[in-house]
């Protein structure tokens, strides 16, 4: 396969006319990442939470480990709490784009 002598005269000059950009600023911020930290702790702690507690005896079940508030309401709850904490982390302005 050969390619034509144009589009390499048309690669030579996008790649010329790139060395004269300056460099692009970093897309997120200190405090940015540290955001995406803190909810992907979150998360974490509420897939933890989720995960639960085991049976004495595996051969029997037991509805309120299984079923328990922790694991049904507060582990979800956690869950979506880190995303919005994720969502607001890209979403802040960063200092250095001011």
């Amino acid at each position: 396969m050969t390619i034509d002598f144009p589009y390499i005269a048309v690669l030579k000059i996008c790649i010329m006319s790139d060395k004269n950009q300056k460099p692009a600023d970093p897309l997120f911020g200190k405090e940015n990442y540290m955001w995406m930290a803190i909810g992907g702790v979150i998360i974490a702690l509420g897939m933890f939470l989720m995960s639960g507690g085991k049976n004495q005896d595996p051969k029997v079940f037991d509805y309120n480990v299984v079923y328990s508030t922790t694991r049904v309401t507060v582990a979800p709850i956690l869950i979506i709490l880190g995303l919005l904490v994720e969502v607001y982390a890209i979403f802040k302005k960063s200092k250095t784009a001011e």
